[in-house]
Parts: C-alpha cells; sequence; structure tokens
C-alpha cells in the first residue's frame, strides 16, 4: 500500500509514531521488533509480552534497542516505564492488557487457546488487534471480526502471510473488474506424514519450533491459510483436502488443469498446488466477460483465457507488519477479516493409526495434521475442528489417514477453544 509510507512520513515529522505492542517474540515476532525499530519511520515498539523475558531482551539488543524496563508486578511503575518513552518487557500479559499508552496489539504467538483469550480481553478493554496467527483467525475469524465491531474496536489478520497477500492480490484483481474464480497457494513441500522429529534439523537452521516446521510441511498450515482467505472471500473448497495439483513448470501454465464451469458453480475456490513457480508465492485464476477487457489482457500478454493468471512472487512475513498496523490504525482497512460466519473449516485427520486412549497432541505433532473441508459438510458430519484436537482422547481405533469426529474422541468441554466454538456456531447457524 503505498500511501502508508506518506501517512507514516507525516506521523514521523509530527512527533506522533502508531505506538505498538507486541504479544510473542518467537521468530516472527523478533522479526517484527527489529522491522519497526531499524525500518520503519512513524512507529515505534512500546512493550513486549513474552513467557520468557530474555527472548525479548535478545530482541530488543539485536534491533538496537538498549533502553528499556523489565516490568514487576507493579502496574503502575509499569505505565510510568511506557510514558517516559523506554519499551516495556513483561511475562504478565494480564498487567499488559491494563496499560495505556499503545495503539494496537499484535499477537504473533502462533497458539490458538492462549492468543484466543488474550485478544477477548484486549476487545473488553477498547485495545486494536492485529493477528499474524491464521490458526485463530482460521477457527475463529467471524467471531473475533463480529465481537471487534460489538465492542468498537478494530481486528485484522496482517500482511506479509499468505493469507494477507492473496486478499490484497484478490482486492487488486476485483478493482480490475475481473472476477476472481481461485484463490491459490503455492508450496514447495506437501507431506502430511512429517513430524517434529523429521523437521528438527530444519527448524534449528531458522530458528523455529520443530512443531511450527512440522505444520508447515504436513499440510496443516496451508490448510489454515487458505482457509482463513475462504473465510474472506467466501470461497469454497472443491473437495475435501483441497485438489492440491503437483507441476514442474508455472502457475500461468496450469489454467487448463481446472474447469471455469466448476470453479463459477462453486463460487470460487479456495486451493493449493505443489511445485510451480513463482514459489513461495500466491495466484488468483480470474474471468471476465467483457470483450474490451478481453481483448487488451491479450495485448498484455495474458493470453486468450477464458481464465487468466494473476501473482504474487513471493510473502514477506513480518516485513510488511508496518503496512498491516498502518492500514488497521490510521485507515481501518483490515488486510483480511471473515465476510461472514465460518465458510472453510480446517478438521483433524490421523497421521498415524491411533488407538483408544491415545492423547492427541495438536497443530505441528506426531499424530494429526489438518485438512479444510466446507463448514457445511464438517458441521453436518461432526468433524473435529484441528483447533480441538490437542488433549482431546481416542475412543475408537482411527486409521492413518481416516478423518476424525467429536464422536470419535473425549474432550474438555469446559476449555475456552470449546466454549467460543460452540458460541460462534449459536452466532452464525
Amino acid at each position: 500500500m503505498i500511501i502508508v509510507d506518506s501517512q507514516l512520513q507525516k506521523r514521523e515529522q509530527a512527533g506522533s509514531p502508531i505506538r505498538v505492542a507486541i504479544i510473542g517474540a518467537g521468530a516472527m515476532g523478533m522479526g517484527m521488533i527489529n522491522q519497526i525499530n531499524r525500518h520503519t519511520p512513524g512507529m515505534k515498539i512500546v512493550a513486549t509480552f513474552d513467557r520468557a523475558p530474555d527472548k525479548v531482551v535478545a530482541a530488543y539488543k539485536a534491533s538496537g534497542i538498549n533502553d528499556y524496563v523489565l516490568a514487576g508486578g507493579d502496574i503502575k511503575s509499569a505505565q510510568d516505564a511506557i510514558n517516559s518513552g523506554k519499551p516495556l518487557i513483561t511475562d504478565d500479559i494480564d498487567l499488559l492488557l491494563e496499560l495505556n499508552g499503545f495503539d494496537v496489539l499484535v499477537e504473533a504467538t502462533g497458539a490458538i487457546e492462549f492468543a484466543l483469550s488474550t485478544i477477548l480481553k484486549a476487545f473488553e478493554k477498547g485495545i486494536n488487534v492485529l493477528s499474524f496467527n491464521a490458526e485463530l483467525d482460521s477457527t475463529f475469524g467471524p467471531l473475533l471480526k463480529k465481537t471487534a465491531e460489538e465492542k468498537g474496536v478494530r481486528y485484522s489478520l496482517g500482511d506479509g502471510d499468505q493469507p494477507g497477500v492473496t486478499m490484497d492480490l484478490y482486492r487488486y484483481v476485483k478493482g480490475l473488474g475481473f472476477e476472481p474464480l481461485l484463490c491459490g497457494n503455492i508450496k514447495g513441500l506437501q507431506d502430511h506424514y512429517r513430524n517434529p522429529e523429521t523437521q528438527k534439523g530444519f527448524a534449528a537452521q531458522w530458528d523455529m519450533t520443530p512443531e511450527m516446521v512440522t505444520s508447515f510441511a504436513d499440510g496443516t498450515k496451508i490448510s489454515f491459510e487458505q482457509s482463513c482467505v475462504a473465510n474472506a472471500t467466501g470461497m469454497r473448497v472443491a473437495k475435501r483436502g483441497m485438489l492440491g495439483y503437483n507441476f514442474d513448470g508455472h502457475v500461468d501454465d496450469m489454467k487448463h488443469m481446472y474447469d471455469i464451469d466448476m470453479l463459477k458453480e462453486a463460487g470460487g475456490i479456495v486451493d493449493y498446488v505443489v511445485g510451480p513457480k513463482p514459489a513461495p508465492g500466491v495466484f488468483i485464476y480470474a474471468t471476465t466477460d467483457d470483450p474490451n477487457s478481453v481483448k487488451f489482457l491479450k495485448y498484455g500478454k495474458l493470453g486468450d483465457g477464458p481464465l487468466y493468471s494473476f501473482y504474487i512472487p513471493y510473502h514477506l512475513l513480518f516485513f510488511d507488519i508496518a503496512s498491516s498496523i498502518c492500514r488497521l490504525v490510521d485507515f481501518n482497512d483490515p488486510v483480511i477479516v471473515a465476510k461472514g460466519g465460518p465458510v472453510v473449516d480446517v478438521v483433524a485427520t490421523a497421521k498415524v493409526d491411533l488407538n483408544p486412549g491415545d492423547v492427541l497432541d495438536g497443530l505441528g505433532g506426531f499424530k494429526t495434521y489438518g485438512l479444510c473441508e466446507n463448514h457445511d459438510a464438517a458441521s453436518s458430519q461432526r468433524l473435529l475442528p484441528m483447533a480441538l484436537a490437542n488433549g482431546a482422547v481416542l475412543k475408537r481405533k482411527i486409521k492413518r489417514d481416516e478423518v476424525l469426529g467429536y464422536d470419535d474422541v473425549d474432550i474438555d468441554e469446559y476449555s475456552l477453544v470449546y466454549k467460543m466454538i460452540e458460541k460462534q456456531k449459536n452466532i452464525f447457524y
């Protein structure tokens, strides 16, 4: 968004930066801190929460923040630190949420239950929230959007990850007068049976957790990402798990693999592909019935149609965080939010043969991976949301690649995740 740089320059010149509090100092949180402090005029880090404050200290020092305050349990001294302009470090999330002096809270933990609890508390206190958590938004995006509106605050999923990049491209293509029919995500690898042991080396290379990297490789992450896009656009999946074609070439040359009548009948689909260039980007196939548009799309070397390919050859992670923040705070322009109720869910699927009494281990674990399914089918078949897998206890034998249902497990019905899933159902259906 080119307008953002001018806006941030105005804030810098006026001495009125957007004040940012960050939750989580993992790989993404550290990147955000560095990006804002070193490269973003008109924006300032004022506080960071992490259960391990030493990680925040390291992130601050690496990004050039050397004058900071480690908070104790005293709200007054913590507030005084923020008022004095010194960035705060705390391991007490409730203390952070009691403080004044920031314009937006950025959630970057990747955890579902903790993030959900924190964001709901933030809304109650009148705090705007930008999430970098596709897992959370896939599961609760409709509820979070509605709750934010009711509380008079702003909520959005951020740019930089594939859902936000896809939504930017979707809006651009639609704004040109074309009809998007497929929102695609380009992957280099998809192996449902990867686990934290197989991904341990790669995770260490990039200072990420093995569980996070596993969720990238086993298809769970892309399922959450495409679910976010589906919920924001109203598009569905062509089948459980998506089509997921393998292709050695460029996405421009894959258009023949999709039937335009099927795409139109479905109202558009979300999908992923494995192998083609430009990885790791996103793409949209769109169409038009306007003869003048058809003529000049051909002139512009986009082919004869009826499907036309538009793509972005990268996603820039935390590098795009400043744009997301400014769009939300200064323009009330959320990058990506749910359009209405849930459209596509992510359901838990067995990664290995499972037996009665087995305890599931959730995202990026050894026992389950997530697949996209249309919400109406997931609901009618009582399929188990991936967000409820962690800690669920098996009641019967489940074969590898079998989708789990509510009736297959004992789950904690007192958990916040379960209660909010039920609340979301009651609101929208």
